[in-house]
């Protein structure tokens, strides 16, 4: 929504890093974290915009004569330029004083959902004497942060998601138990119509994976490819849904189970495994928020790895452990992450996310995901924990 920049609570957060601003910069909307932070309307930028907010005193921006008024919503002077030397004045008369600026950076691209200037826009930054820094931690408050509302209906939405999770299960029981005829793509559409009915959302998936299926982590059945679900086989289900409300934020799970009576053993010691390392993570966060110790992303998914590695599978544990949630399942703060990304964001407070560690073989995959919520003063699950494969 235009015009809902928070810039006090902005400036408080630049105070408490200890740096002297937030330049912000966009070009053909490369940066939608931007717009989101600032409050701007998403139209298009043909030519180049900077927005510089000051830990202390009144912002100001930099925008092209030809598009005077992309920056009008926002307060501050907008200086006005039209050539290329006109602009490298005009950013250095905004950053006059200034030496350490945060900007959509993240160093040798470690975060790469923060990594939003391009190369030369830094350097060209650091040209007229500032020191760029990460967002990183910036972004994550502003971006990452729940409100009391956007718990609750993550609180609902995840009774909701539950529940629908173990009524395609009891789909896969009838059906195999009766013989009867069962796709993958038929429970994905069941999960679908289960989401809709009880006023739900989701952007794709779910993910509905039979044996090897389920060892590709990001499998999705489509019409064209789906296979056959009976006695024997092993499933795994993947759903994320949330409330069909405004700032309503998503609840993420992965569970498993075994089309009969009898799981093989290596069945039970993969998900034995995995679900050790998961309850290991949340053990990890849980201690950390209780002693009110910092804790970053990369820290969790060093523990849930190590349990793994320590049981002999750490080459089938191929992404991170768990990522941030939001609006969108996939959010913007601190994910659990020291293999895919170097993750030094903290976890912080009013915050949500995955952790779902996983062994895949070439015969199946276990998967088991839970969501993380973050207080003040406490960790917790938000949802239904997987102890024992579901015997279908």
């Amino acid at each position: 929504m235009e015009g809902n920049m928070e810039l006090e609570k902005i400036q408080r957060e630049l105070a408490g890093q200890k740096l002297d601003g937030w330049l912000f910069f966009d070009h053909h909307r490369r940066d939608p974290l931007a717009y989101h932070v600032l409050g701007l309307a998403n139209r298009m930028a043909t030519r180049r915009w900077y927005y510089f907010i000051p830990a202390q005193g009144q912002p100001a921006g930099l925008e092209h004569r030809i598009e005077r008024g992309m920056l009008a919503s926002l307060p501050g002077e907008k200086l006005p330029y039209s050539s290329w030397t006109e602009q490298v004045a005009g950013l250095r008369t905004l950053l006059k004083g200034q030496r350490r600026v945060a900007m959509q950076y993240s160093p040798q691209c470690a975060i790469p959902y923060v990594s939003m200037v391009d190369a030369g826009t830094v350097e060209l930054v650091r040209s007229v004497g500032v020191e760029v820094v990460s967002s990183a931690e910036l972004i994550q408050a502003f971006e990452a942060r729940w409100t009391p509302g956007a718990l609750e209906m993550h609180l609902e939405a995840g009774r909701r998601v539950d529940r629908a999770r173990a009524s395609a299960f009891d789909l896969i029981r009838e059906r195999t138990r009766n013989g009867a005829p069962l796709q993958e793509l038929e429970v994905k559409r069941f999960v679908l119509d289960t989401f809709a009915q009880a006023g739900m959302v989701t952007d794709h998936g779910p993910i509905v994976g039979v044996n090897a299926n389920a060892s590709n982590p990001h499998y999705e059945p489509t019409d064209e490819v789906s296979s056959p679900i009976g006695r024997g086989d092993f499933v795994l289900l993947d759903m994320w849904a949330k409330l069909d409300r405004p700032g309503a934020v998503y609840y993420d799970i992965t569970w498993t189970g075994f089309c009969g009576d009898q799981p093989s053993e290596d069945m039970r010691n993969v998900f034995a495994v995995v679900t050790g390392a998961r309850d290991t993570a949340i053990q990890r966060v849980q201690s950390a928020v209780a002693k009110r110790q910092a804790l970053c992303g990369y820290e969790v998914d060093d523990v849930a790895r190590g349990f793994i590695e320590s049981r002999g599978f750490g080459s089938y544990f191929v992404h991170r452990t768990g990522h941030s949630i939001g609006e969108e399942v996939h959010g913007n703060g601190a994910n659990m992450d020291n293999l895919e990304t170097h993750d030094e964001r903290r976890v912080s407070p009013w915050t949500g996310f995955s952790i779902e560690p996983g062994v895949y073989l070439p015969e199946f995959g276990v998967r088991s995901e839970i969501n993380m919520f973050v207080g003040d003063n406490e960790a917790r699950v938000t949802g239904e924990i997987q102890r024992e494969l579901v015997l279908l």
